[in-house]
């Protein structure tokens, strides 16, 4: 086992242990870099704060999809990885967006659920809004290989 894959076993154990999902989403450099956070007490929820560098378009201000894609991705795995024996970030088999309105240039939320798994492949399902729970700015399908 390499070195940042000791690093990320000991970050999820942690985080199993203590129940802080921040935790494992601090060893995530690239989590680190879009602002992503566990909300706090809901271990299925996901928060984005907003960042300049994740604005896509400037005019609206909005947020650039891939910041948005990257956030529910990243999301689903962490959750996988708090809800299921993996200590190491799952491998994305399958992605599927649908952007639904544009995500503004304030708080992002996402919440993800499991919807099926088997041996080796999990899938996800996951939604991001902003102001209401009900008004979704995108939602997404996830599947991923887990060993």
């Amino acid at each position: 086992m390499s070195k940042t894959s000791e690093k990320m076993a000991e970050a999820v154990r942690k985080a199993r242990e203590t129940g802080d999902v921040n935790i494992m989403i601090d060893a995530i450099p690239y989590a680190k870099l879009l602002g992503i956070k566990g909300v706090e007490g809901k271990k299925d929820t996901f928060h984005l704060e907003p960042r300049k560098t994740n604005i896509g378009n400037p005019t609206l201000p909005a947020l650039h999809g891939g910041a948005v894609g990257g956030f529910m991705e990243l999301s689903a795995s962490t959750y996988l990885m708090m809800e299921m024996d993996v200590f190491k970030v799952p491998k994305t088999v399958d992605f599927s967006i649908d952007f639904l309105r544009p995500g503004r240039f304030k708080d992002l939320y996402s919440r993800c659920v499991i919807q099926r798994f088997g041996s080796k492949l999990v899938n996800i399902s996951i939604e991001a809004w902003q102001d209401d729970e009900t008004e979704y700015v995108a939602k997404a399908r996830a599947q991923f290989l887990v060993e």
